[in-house]
């Protein structure tokens, strides 16, 4: 059953990111969809219908690439979704999912999570750690034209999703402002041990990239 709303989603959402940055585009959907699926089996009480919308659905238009408006992407999902004919509480659970995924700074840990949230959290965050999360880092600063590293500009901490979003540091901070603390805030225990290993993998590129700037290999 699940299916023939899922189906009709992903070809919404690969017409819609057709020509996204890619490190939020469809593949990007689609690693995040295939981690929450895989979480999703050791994790009980969970609806599966809500964590596939929540995981295909929660960058259909990402904040940062629309003048920092967090409304579209939940009023997109919304209105896709009455089309399918889905429920009030479903489409509300997934709105739920997209309005609080992101990181912002650090700053949206606070809010009550249900279970779903919790499971395309951690899905999503896994996508920003490991190789992957390398090469969406570099891939998004080229796309913002930031520097890769500059040793005089030290990282930060952001007090405002609003500051967070319009940091034009260079991407090697990225590493320290956000993916390094990712691990320490994944929220199911598939998520935190994955997160592990692909956590390990940044200190070691960071490792290799500050000896090699450094002329030390």
């Amino acid at each position: 059953m699940n299916q023939k709303i899922i189906n009709p989603t992903i070809a919404f959402v690969k017409e819609q990111l057709k020509d996204a940055e890619s490190g939020h585009d469809w593949w990007h959907i689609q690693r995040v969809h295939r981690n929450a699926l895989h979480i999703l089996q050791s994790e009980e009480g969970a609806n599966r219908l809500i964590v596939e919308l929540g995981a295909l659905l929660h960058d259909i238009a990402d904040a940062k690439f629309h003048n920092g408006d967090e409304e579209k992407g939940p009023a997109i999902a919304r209105d896709f979704l009455k089309l399918q004919g889905l429920n009030e509480n479903t489409i509300l659970q997934t709105e739920y999912i997209i309005r609080h995924i992101s990181f912002k700074g650090g700053g949206n840990e606070n809010i009550e999570k249900t279970i779903e949230l919790k499971i395309v959290q951690d899905a999503d965050r896994l996508d920003a750690l490991g190789a992957i999360g390398v090469a969406r880092a570099f891939n998004y600063g080229g796309f913002k034209n930031r520097v890769m590293y500059n040793p005089e500009i030290a990282p930060q901490e952001y007090n405002s999703a609003s500051a967070y979003h319009k940091s034009n540091a260079p991407t090697i901070n990225h590493f320290y402002e956000k993916l390094l603390l990712l691990k320490d805030k994944m929220n199911t225990r598939t998520g935190k041990r994955l997160a592990l290993e692909r956590h390990r993998f940044l200190e070691i590129f960071l490792a290799q990239f500050l000896a090699e700037w450094n002329g030390l290999k």
